[in-house]
C-alpha cells in the first residue's frame, strides 16, 4: 500500500456514507420519473445581466478561484431563484469543491424541470460518476449527448467514465471531442493528459500537461511543481523507443513468502545477480524502489519535482522518478521499466521495492495465497481466454491514480462501496468518514494499531471488526479494518473510495488479474 497524491483531476468528491446512500437511492428512481415533469413549469428570466454574471463566475471557476465563483453564483440565485444556468454552474463548482450532495440536489432539480437541458444531464452525470454510481452516471451522460452532441462536459465526463473502466481508446476519443468543443477548458486537457499517460502516449501526455499549465490559472504552487516534474518524466519516457519490452519465457512461476499478509518475491534488477525483496503491490500504480537500494545499485533519478502527499507521518515526501533497464522474474524479463524512488519507512522485514500495476498489467497475473506462488503469463496466451470467460471473474475499475477498485458490501449497509484491491496492504481499511457513521460505531474494537504508509508512520489508529465483508459472491466474517483518512486517495481516484481490501481478506484466495478485460478471478484456497 503506497498511496500518494500526484496532480489531481477535477473529477473527485469525498465519501459521505449517509449522503451518498441517499444519493444513490434517489437517482435510481430519477430516470423513470424525470420525463413526467415539463420544462414549462420553470420560469426562465434569461436577462443579459444575469447571463453576464454567470459567465463571470465561469471564468473565476476556470482560474481555480472556486470560493469567489461560488459566492457570486449564490448571490445570483438568491436574487433570482429560478435561474437554472446559475444553479448548474454552482453545481459544477460544488463538484470541484467536493460538496457532492448539494451538487446533486441542484443538478437533478434542473434536469427534472428541464428534460431537454443537455448541460443539466451532463452536470448530473458527472456528479453521479464522482459518487461511484457508474450505471446512472452513464445513463445521464448518454441522455446529455443524445440531446446535444456538442455538449462538451458530457463528452469529458463520459471520457472519464470510460477511463475508469479501462476503455482507454474510447476515453481518448471522448476527451478529444470535449477539447475540440471547448479547447480552453483546463479540466478537459488535464483529464486527456492522464488518459494519454495510461495509454503510454507519453509525449502527448507531456504536451497536454504543458497546455494545462498555460491555460490554467490555478495558483497552487505545490500542484504546479508536481506537474512540471511529471512533464519532465513523461518527456524522458517519450524519448525511449518503447517501454515494458517482454523477453524470455512465455510464462514464469515463482514462490513467494507471505509476511504480514503481504506477498514478497525475489527478483533481479538490471541483470545483476543480487536477488531483491519486492512486495507484490496492486495498490501502487507503478513500481517503486527504495532510495537505499537505488543508491546501492547506482540507479539515478531521471526527473523530480514537487512533493507527493501520502498516508503516514507528516504526509509528504519528495517525488523522484527513476528508470530500470530490466526486471527479471523467474524466466521472464521486462526491459525499460519506469519507477519511483523514495525512502521506505519500515523497521521490520527488509524490503527493496514494490511491484506496481503498470508492470504486472502486461501479463495475466496470478497470486495464489494458498500455494504461495506468483505467476505471469503473456497476454497472447490461450489462458487469457480462459480468464476472461471465467464464471468466477469479478469486474474491476482503474482509478485516475492507477489503483484497482471493486464494489464491496459490508454487513449492515445497504449500499455497495468502492474499495481499492491492495495486495500490498497488510490489513483492510475503511475511511474515517465511514468509521464515523452510526453503523460503524457499533463495531469499533477499541484497539489501536500502528500504520506504516508512504509518507511515514502513524500511531494509535482506531480499528474495527467488520462482521461480514463481501466481494462479489465471496464473503468473509470478522475482518479487522483500520480507519484512515482517505481524502488524499480520493483526490486522485476520480470516484469515491470508501476503503481498501487488504491482505487479511485477500489471503483467503487465489487471485488472477485479467487487466485486459478489467476482471479479477477469485478462487478460495483450501484451509
Amino acid at each position: 500500500m503506497r498511496y500518494s497524491n500526484f496532480p489531481k483531476s477535477v473529477f473527485f468528491v469525498p465519501f459521505r456514507l449517509k449522503q451518498i446512500s441517499c444519493l444513490i437511492f434517489l437517482c435510481s428512481s430519477f430516470f423513470i420519473a424525470a420525463p413526467a415533469i415539463c420544462a414549462a413549469d420553470v420560469q426562465q428570466t434569461g436577462n443579459a445581466e444575469t447571463r453576464q454574471l454567470v459567465k463571470q463566475a465561469q471564468k473565476l471557476s476556470k482560474k481555480g478561484n472556486l470560493i469567489e465563483a461560488e459566492k457570486l453564483l449564490r448571490r445570483i440565485i438568491e436574487v433570482n431563484p429560478l435561474e437554472s444556468a446559475a444553479k448548474l454552474e454552482l453545481a459544477y463548482v460544488l463538484v470541484k469543491r467536493k460538496q457532492l450532495v448539494e451538487a446533486y440536489d441542484l443538478s437533478i432539480a434542473v434536469a427534472r424541470s428541464e428534460p431537454k437541458n443537455s448541460y443539466a444531464f451532463a452536470v448530473l452525470g458527472l456528479t453521479l460518476l464522482n459518487a461511484g454510481n457508474f450505471r446512472d452516471a452513464r445513463a445521464s451522460l448518454y441522455n446529455a449527448l443524445t440531446l446535444n452532441k456538442k455538449e462538451a462536459l458530457g463528452w469529458a465526463a463520459l471520457g472519464s467514465l470510460e477511463f475508469y473502466e479501462n476503455q482507454v481508446s474510447k476515453a481518448l476519443n471522448s476527451l478529444n471531442e470535449a477539447m475540440y468543443l471547448e479547447p480552453n477548458e483546463p479540466n478537459f486537457v488535464f483529464a486527456f493528459a492522464q488518459v494519454a499517460a495510461r495509454a503510454e502516449r507519453y509525449k502527448e501526455a507531456a504536451e497536454a500537461y504543458k497546455t494545462f499549465l498555460l491555460i490554467s490559472r490555478d495558483e497552487d504552487k505545490d500542484r504546479r511543481d508536481r506537474i512540471k516534474g511529471l512533464i519532465d518524466f513523461l518527456s524522458y519516457l517519450g524519448n525511449k523507443q518503447s517501454l515494458y519490452i517482454l523477453e524470455g519465457d512465455e510464462k514464469a512461476a515463482v514462490d513467494f513468502r507471505l509476511v504480514a499478509n503481504r506477498p514478497i518475491i525475489k527478483l533481479k534488477i538490471n541483470d545483476k545477480d543480487e536477488p531483491l525483496n519486492f512486495v507484490l503491490d496492486t495498490g501502487s500504480g507503478i513500481s517503486v524502489i527504495s532510495d537505499k537500494t537505488a543508491e546501492r545499485l547506482k540507479i539515478k533519478s531521471v526527473a523530480r519535482g514537487g512533493f507527493a502527499r501520502g498516508i503516514g507521518g507528516d504526509g509528504k515526501f519528495e517525488i523522484v522518478y527513476g528508470f530500470l533497464r530490466s526486471v527479471g522474474v523467474g524466466g521472464v524479463k521486462i526491459k525499460n521499466v519506469p519507477i519511483y524512488i523514495r525512502k521506505f519507512h519500515s523497521h521490520g522485514e527488509k524490503i527493496d521495492g514494490y511491484i506496481g500495476l503498470s508492470l504486472i498489467s502486461k501479463f495475466l497475473t496470478t497470486i495464489d495465497y494458498g500455494g504461495l506462488s506468483f505467476s505471469l503469463t503473456r497476454k497472447d496466451s490461450l489462458r487469457d481466454q480462459t480468464a476472461a470467460n471465467s464464471a468466477l471473474s469479478l469486474p474491476l475499475r482503474l482509478t485516475s491514480g492507477g489503483f484497482l477498485s471493486g464494489e464491496v458490501q459490508l454487513e449492515g449497509l445497504t449500499v455497495p462501496l468502492n474499495f481499492i484491491v491492495d495486495t500490498g496492504a497488510s490489513v483492510s481499511v475503511i475511511s474515517d468518514d465511514l468509521a464515523g457513521s452510526e453503523e460503524m460505531s457499533r463495531i469499533a474494537k477499541g484497539e489501536k494499531m500502528r500504520v506504516i504508509g508512504a509518507a511515514g508512520i502513524t500511531e494509535d489508529v482506531p480499528s474495527f471488526l467488520l462482521p461480514r465483508l463481501t466481494f462479489g459472491s465471496h464473503s468473509r466474517e470478522s475482518i479487522t479494518a483500520v480507519a484512515l483518512d482517505l481524502d488524499l486517495i480520493n483526490e486522485t481516484s476520480g470516484f469515491v473510495q470508501a476503503g481498501i481490501l487488504g491482505g487479511n481478506f485477500l489471503r483467503n484466495y487465489s487471485l488472477t488479474f485479467d487487466f485486459q478485460n478489467s476482471k479479477v478471478i477469485f478462487v478460495p484456497v483450501k484451509k
